[in-house]
């Protein structure tokens, strides 16, 4: 194996139940080709990695790769003229029954070759790399017909592959009702349970979501795409209790749910369940921003049922068009009143169990080489100042990137 000796650094190793972000002072990590091998004080190191090449961090904080959990990253054209609407007055709800909202997005994703999405998605990418982020969950949903769920599907997997980025892929055809099955909601479920055979099939399907809202579909639709998930081995989340509290996240939790996203109207039946299944919270401070919602998720009750809490961009066209994971650690802390700590915990360590991914998220022996370092003192800064971009390098599986 080859090995390599990170020095003159300290490490956020973000595990728990030592010091706070597990931080050491003076630190080293050893890695051995795409692995860790070892982390700790530096005077600790092991013999075996004495002779190791040295790479000199000049004093850098050490960090896990940042994970970004819930984007909807691909998609066609913007919705900036519903930005102006809603400044105007009008609601998220009015302009979605209007025809605008997700079906607008719809619309434009269609119409876009694979190509098209592709060079448009990458550029959101690319701003989410140059900001320390090593994996990425991207959704599709806004095609809502087999052969444009599964362009958008590719083009998740061809960015991952092009980019360097490690990306896992979600099956949302549950978005939105397509216009042509207006009034036929339940049709068009049975449409996704057709659909999402034939793309897990062809190896594009990592998870599957749905979004369990009374503009979108109902507890008992989305019980049966669930159902079809599990027959397949899928792991189900949920866009759950966002505007309303419809009792997803209680459904969600039954099947065993990964997550559950947004939150703000979850009471604390759903926060039980989702502690008792394991289930992760996923706030989304940008959404909660853009649309200017005054509900916030309950963050005492989340931690009073001990339900982790991961942190993301909620990268989409309507409610968060929002490329900066570093920006949603400073909202986290200023919109929800997170701690610092708790923030960074959100695009790392949880953020990486929201995506059923136990090999990352903190900086530990045997987990996957991908940490960032950052031209910071102490953890707390990635979360302080707002706009800023300290990263230094990015290490993906060992290597630069």
């Amino acid at each position: 194996m080859n090995a390599q000796v990170w020095t003159h650094c300290s490490a956020a190793t973000m595990v728990e139940g030592g010091a706070p972000y597990g931080l050491v002072d003076d630190a080293a990590l050893v890695t051995e080709d795409a692995r860790i091998a070892w982390v700790g004080p530096r005077r600790e190191l092991p013999a075996q990695w004495r002779a190791a090449p040295e790479q000199d961090c000049r004093g850098a904080l050490l960090t896990p790769g940042l994970i970004d959990c819930h984007t909807h990253l691909v998609y066609g054209g913007d919705r900036a003229q519903e930005f102006e609407q809603r400044l105007n007055g009008a609601s998220y709800e009015e302009i979605a029954r209007a025809g605008g909202g997700i079906a607008s997005t719809v619309r434009a994703t269609r119409a876009a070759s694979e190509d098209e999405l592709f060079a448009q998605s990458r550029t959101r990418l690319r701003a989410l790399r140059a900001e320390g982020v090593t994996t990425v969950e991207i959704k599709s949903g806004y095609g809502l017909a087999l052969a444009q769920e599964r362009k958008c599907l590719r083009v998740a997997r061809a960015l991952g592959r092009e980019e360097g980025v490690a990306v896992t892929t979600t099956f949302l055809g549950a978005h939105a009702l397509p216009p042509e099955f207006a009034g036929r909601p339940d049709d068009y479920v049975d449409e996704l349970l057709r659909m999402l055979p034939a793309l897990h099939a062809e190896g594009l399907v990592d998870a599957v979501d749905a979004f369990c809202e009374r503009i979108a579909f109902t507890p008992a639709q989305t019980e049966r795409v669930f159902m079809a998930a599990r027959a397949l081995g899928l792991p189900v989340k949920l866009h759950a209790e966002q505007l309303s509290d419809s009792g997803g996240a209680t459904l969600a939790a039954r099947f065993g749910a990964l997550s559950c996203d947004h939150l703000e109207w979850v009471g604390e039946e759903g926060v039980r369940a989702m502690a008792q299944a394991g289930s992760v919270a996923v706030l989304l401070p940008g959404a909660f921003y853009f649309l200017r919602e005054t509900r916030l998720p309950p963050i005492a009750l989340l931690r009073e049922h001990g339900v982790p809490i991961a942190i993301s961009t909620d990268c989409n066209p309507g409610s968060s068009p929002c490329t900066s994971l570093l920006l949603m650690l400073n909202m986290a802390c200023t919109l929800f009143r997170m701690a610092p700590e708790e923030a960074l915990a959100g695009v790392t360590r949880n953020a990486a169990r929201a995506l059923g991914l136990a090999d990352r998220g903190t900086l530990q022996a045997g987990r996957r080489a991908d940490f960032v370092s950052w031209d910071v003192a102490r953890p707390a800064q990635l979360a302080y100042a707002i706009g800023a971009n300290p990263r230094l390098q990015t290490i993906q599986e060992g290597r630069a990137r």
